[in-house]
């Protein structure tokens, strides 16, 4: 008989109102209190302690002391009262990380899962999530990486940044930006979230829309040659940076998409429809990291911008 998979045995924990931790092997950890989803950690992505290193709020050593000081489940009370962070900013985190985790422990595994009744993570309950809105999330989150760029493979690899843009100017988020200054061709997209204190799905995110606007060398492309241009139907009109009548003007280049592959010919035939559609003046906004997700009128996703707008606040 086969074992349950991760889905199917959250699910149940979740209908049975479950309260400990369900282990993935070794790829990470999801907590439940009563049958929602308090945090959860992977091997592959940062944690809140992480998360609190690589801003500065606190040392490892201050993490270790605080686990230890604190006892199962007190973790993140004790560290809102030492000043830390506050009580937003703690929830914020968690919420950021849980998000990041689940995404990657909730996908197919050769690892067979095991739930340990009553064991809560060192910070304890402070963000709540239900098993089928989290499943909700990850299918989104699934889709926007491959509306951005269709191929994983990039996902595990060196970020090598290309020598020679693909244009005058470039425009990045913040990320992005910290993304091509950390590269080194060494480190690969787990190893800069890390590093950069960042959560692993929005580097992936930053690193697929890189390879889209042609910034990033892919597999088969030395990253001291041109990129290949946009294939057919997926490149971003550029934007210019000033009048288009004015002499000398620079050309803004959005991150454009492309799929491995694409020919000039296909791209020249992309950017004369993309021209011939598009409004006089008009510009396209990219769904980048910065971007808003999607909301619908159910009820979770209203609570969650409430809680979101207090968390927030919070930061000021």
């Amino acid at each position: 008989m086969a074992a349950p998979t991760i889905d199917a045995l959250l699910t149940d924990l979740a209908e049975g109102g479950a309260t400990g931790a369900l282990r993935v092997g070794k790829e990470g950890t999801l907590f439940l209190d009563r049958g929602r989803v308090s945090y959860a950690e992977c091997a592959v992505t940062p944690g809140v302690e992480d998360l609190l290193a690589a801003s500065g709020r606190i040392a490892a050593g201050g993490i270790r002391g605080a686990r230890q000081t604190a006892g199962p489940g007190g973790g993140g009370d004790l560290l809102v009262r030492r000043g830390v962070l506050s009580r937003g900013e703690l929830q914020f985190c968690v919420l950021g990380a849980t998000l990041d985790a689940a995404f990657f422990l909730l996908r197919p595994s050769s690892a067979r899962p095991r739930f340990k009744d009553g064991e809560a993570h060192w910070l304890g309950s402070h963000w709540f999530f239900t098993v089928s809105g989290l499943f909700r999330e990850c299918a989104r989150r699934r889709a926007r990486l491959e509306r951005a760029w269709p191929s994983p493979a990039l996902d595990a690899l060196p970020v090598v940044p290309v020598r020679r843009p693909p244009g005058a100017r470039v425009v990045l988020t913040s990320l992005q930006w910290e993304l091509l200054v950390a590269a080194d061709a060494q480190a690969t997209p787990a190893d800069l979230a890390r590093r950069l204190g960042r959560p692993m799905y929005g580097v992936l995110l930053a690193v697929r829309e890189l390879a889209a606007a042609g910034l990033l060398a892919s597999p088969d492309e030395p990253a001291d040659g041109e990129s290949p241009d946009p294939p057919a139907g997926s490149a971003a009109p550029a934007t210019p940076a000033g009048a288009s009548g004015a002499s000398g003007a620079s050309e803004t280049v959005a991150l454009a998409r492309r799929t491995p592959g694409a020919t000039k010919a296909q791209r020249d035939r992309a950017g004369q429809a993309n021209q011939a559609d598009r409004p006089a003046g008009s510009t396209r906004q990219g769904a980048g990291p910065g971007a808003l997700p999607s909301v619908t009128g159910d009820a979770s996703d209203v609570e969650l911008l409430i809680r979101l707008r207090d968390a927030l606040e919070a930061l000021r």
